[in-house]
């Protein structure tokens, strides 16, 4: 059996491969792709999350640990600035405090600084929750009673008619928890304000969408979609040689991190990709994806500011993905999201004829010119 011939790898590769890991992309692919051996992987991903270095010593030095110690030290003086203040209020408040900070501390130590016992919390908290349902259960009765018509104001009148003193604040959560919507009320996507990206990168692209190799050019775009009351969104990356949508991602964020679990899904050596191309989007030009591309070795372009048909195929591509898809849904959870636009990217690839391509689908176009 021939040995494997030892190889040394970068510590902005070792961090891109696990950041891929942690995205969403299996294991198994990665080990595949990069011609790596699990086990190597496997250390690389404990190492960044237990100190976030690759060193393989043993990296923490006494100087760290009691570092650590003192971090530790420093959260429970923070927690106790926190809830010291309430320390004397009675129970309800009590509980409400401990359940604000559970993302922040332990039930037990909270306890402890609030001289409250642990039973006395979660039979509180057991109560409370009784109370929540109950509430929320009348709030779905008066909205369909209504015929889906009333919104906060009316709904808060009803549940005083029924001795229930319930803040409109209050009302207003319980429906967007609940996806109740008034027939009053129409739904508006609201752009986020951001400012223009000012890079320097250049339209390299210069939009030559037309490419006769495959994984030459890489185009990507988002959108948005309405997953109950709130908005979520979509990114996907387009291979401009057969239209195929190599990678695709959905969340309630639109963030470098979403733009990165697309990146994480492309089942390709991503230093096969040549060139990058997108609108000027913060999303896209941000230190998180120029560390990724610069890793894998990616070149990078940029539509020009204010003109929209610079990346036009991916713009093509949601035109249709909103029409074929996302009109008139709104889907009940981001599980369900990620669901259809898993079926629908398969469908996309695999089945459905583009014009543009002699009427074959991505990948019947792309075994026909093998």
């Amino acid at each position: 059996m021939t040995k494997r011939e030892r190889r040394s790898f970068s510590k902005d590769f070792k961090e891109q491969v696990v950041q891929l890991h942690l995205a969403g992309k299996p294991r198994a692919d990665i080990v595949r792709e990069y011609d790596l051996t699990p086990s190597a992987l496997d250390r690389w991903v404990r190492q960044h999350q237990s100190s976030g270095s690759f060193q393989e010593k043993d990296n923490r030095t006494p100087e760290e640990t009691e570092l650590i110690k003192l971090r530790k030290e420093n959260q429970r003086l923070m927690m106790e600035n926190d809830i010291l203040k309430p320390s004397s209020a009675d129970n309800g408040t009590k509980v409400d405090v401990i359940r604000n900070n559970l993302h922040k501390y332990s039930v037990s130590a909270m306890c402890e600084v609030l001289q409250i016992s642990r039973s006395t919390y979660y039979y509180e908290a057991k109560q409370r929750d009784h109370q929540e349902e109950k509430l929320t259960q009348l709030i779905v009765q008066v909205f369909k009673a209504s015929h889906n018509i009333y919104g906060q104001r009316k709904i808060k009148v009803e549940l005083q008619k029924m001795g229930w003193q319930v803040s409109r604040r209050r009302i207003s959560r319980i429906m967007k928890e609940q996806g109740l919507l008034s027939k009053y009320t129409i739904a508006q996507f609201k752009p986020s304000k951001s400012t223009v990206n000012e890079s320097e990168t250049v339209n390299v692209l210069n939009r030559r969408f037309n490419q006769e190799k495959e994984l030459t050019v890489i185009v990507s775009d988002l959108t948005y979609v309405r997953v109950r009351q709130k908005w979520h969104y979509i990114c996907v990356l387009v291979d401009l040689y057969n239209r195929e949508i190599i990678g695709y991602s959905s969340g309630p964020n639109k963030t470098a991190e979403l733009v990165q679990r697309a990146f994480s899904t492309v089942p390709y050596n991503l230093t096969r990709l040549k060139l990058f191309h997108t609108d000027r989007g913060s999303e896209f030009k941000n230190h998180l994806i120029d560390k990724a591309l610069d890793t894998f070795g990616i070149k990078r372009s940029l539509s020009n500011k204010g003109t929209p048909y610079d990346n036009a195929v991916a713009e093509a591509t949601f035109k249709t993905i909103k029409t074929e898809l996302i009109n008139g849904r709104v889907f009940e959870h981001q599980k369900e999201l990620d669901l259809e636009l898993f079926d629908y990217v398969n469908w996309y690839n695999k089945i459905r004829i583009h014009g543009s391509l002699g009427y074959l689908s991505p990948q019947e176009y792309k075994l026909s010119n093998l």
